[in-house]
């Protein structure tokens, strides 16, 4: 659990109540009602998020950390907050353990080359999973090419779970870092990352946690699940793009060189030497996404008022009415099967093309994802071209699931 107190007890969500707060849920497609099934790539937002970054650009703009006129003071104060409003929604031990970067991309790829620049060498080795993102793997590949180390890939089984003995037969001494998804956006896995982290620090290896398909629907405590390294995204959780936080222990952020160069991470310059900042200034150079900082901080108030436990009751239980709808068409195959899974679902129908089905449902007002949701070592292991990903979010309802099925049994007929 979280160490947010606002998600200790669960209530039932009043989803159709709720709706009225996404201005686009009442967007009509092709003349029929939106039905938005495609949060894993991103959420929708609420007024309030939208109202307030508005609010920034027309009563508080300006450049922050800076100036010590009022407006700069202003939006200074507004962000920071924001930094303080991260710290309790995820648990963090210090306030300066939180760093804002443009998401989770950006922020794997600071640990990515920060760390090692500071810790790999020739010989050494990365871990990641068979179930991860390419933000997830790309950048580790660069790190181990320009220092000499290998990426080892942990298996996962016909299921889409990881083989935890394989895991542990891999763990040696060369083994400098893991980077493991929480979530996987394509399977819907949840992974039991306590119990990698444990594993990992009984022989002193960091941990690195792609949250960005978890921090939305399972509550977060970093210093309970004692992980390393926690990056993920505000798009992802009702908040603006733009803006993602990179959470790690201050003992390995001190150690790390800074990831760029410029404005907020220096002390003092000279053409001689440069004094770097402290923590988390050292990570953030330039101007920062000032008003997406404030929309995320809104964003966060909007979910812990929700509660994260509520939400993922409200999401587990329409993740259990969508696979068992779904599973009455004829020819359907889920890819990904986890006994353990988040509320998204990867399936095909007999041998028709994912990418054929999703215009067909776009065309009944249905938003899918189709291919292979930047996770192509996912689509090689079971040897498909791609999956229909369907994901969901506590402000859906089993009505639109409803609409799913019966647009996409419609699919496999004119397909079929």
């Amino acid at each position: 659990m979280s160490g947010n107190s606002t998600i200790s007890t669960t209530r039932k969500l009043d989803v159709q109540q709720l709706r009225q707060d996404f201005p686009i849920l009442q967007t009509e497609v092709y003349g029929k009602p939106l039905v938005y099934l495609d949060n894993a790539a991103t959420t929708q937002k609420p007024l309030a998020v939208i109202e307030a970054m508005n609010d920034y650009y027309t009563s508080s703009n300006s450049n922050i950390h800076r100036g010590v006129h009022y407006l700069s003071q202003k939006a200074t104060s507004e962000y920071e907050i924001v930094r303080q409003k991260v710290q309790r929604f995820i648990n963090a031990e210090h306030l300066h353990e939180v760093i804002f970067t443009k998401g989770t991309t950006e922020s794997i790829n600071l640990v990515a080359n920060c760390f090692n620049r500071k810790f790999l060498k020739p010989g050494d080795s990365i871990l990641i999973s068979a179930m991860e993102h390419h933000s997830n793997i790309v950048p580790w590949q660069m790190a181990c090419e320009a220092h000499g180390a290998t990426l080892r890939v942990i298996p996962m089984n016909e299921k889409g779970e990881l083989q935890m003995d394989a895991f542990t037969d891999m763990l040696d001494e060369t083994v400098k870092l893991i980077s493991l998804t929480y979530v996987s956006n394509t399977l819907g896995t949840i992974n039991p990352v306590r119990e990698v982290i444990e594993q990992a620090h009984a022989q002193d290896i960091p941990v690195l946690i792609d949250a960005a398909q978890a921090v939305q629907h399972i509550p977060l405590d970093v210093q309970d699940l004692d992980a390393d390294f926690v990056a993920f995204s505000g798009h992802k959780m009702c908040g603006p793009t733009g803006i993602g936080v990179l959470y790690g222990k201050e003992k390995w952020l001190d150690q790390m060189p800074p990831y760029q160069g410029g404005g907020d991470m220096i002390k003092t310059v000279s053409f001689e030497k440069t004094t770097y900042n402290e923590l988390p200034l050292k990570f953030e150079a330039g101007t920062p996404a000032i008003a997406e900082g404030i929309g995320l901080g809104v964003a966060i108030d909007y979910l812990e008022q929700l509660g994260l436990q509520n939400i993922y009751d409200t999401e587990h239980a329409l993740l259990t009415y969508a696979t068992n709808a779904l599973r009455q068409i004829d020819g359907i195959r889920f890819i990904g099967q986890a006994a353990q899974k988040s509320a998204s679902i990867s399936f095909l129908i007999n041998d028709i093309h994912p990418f054929d089905i999703g215009e067909i449902l776009d065309k009944q007002g249905v938003a899918v994802r189709t291919g292979h949701h930047c996770t192509e070592p996912i689509m090689n292991f079971f040897g498909i071209p791609g999956t229909v990903r369907a994901s969901l979010a506590f402000y859906n309802t089993t009505e639109e699931i409803d609409k799913l099925v019966a647009a996409t049994k419609k699919a496999a007929m004119m397909l079929g």
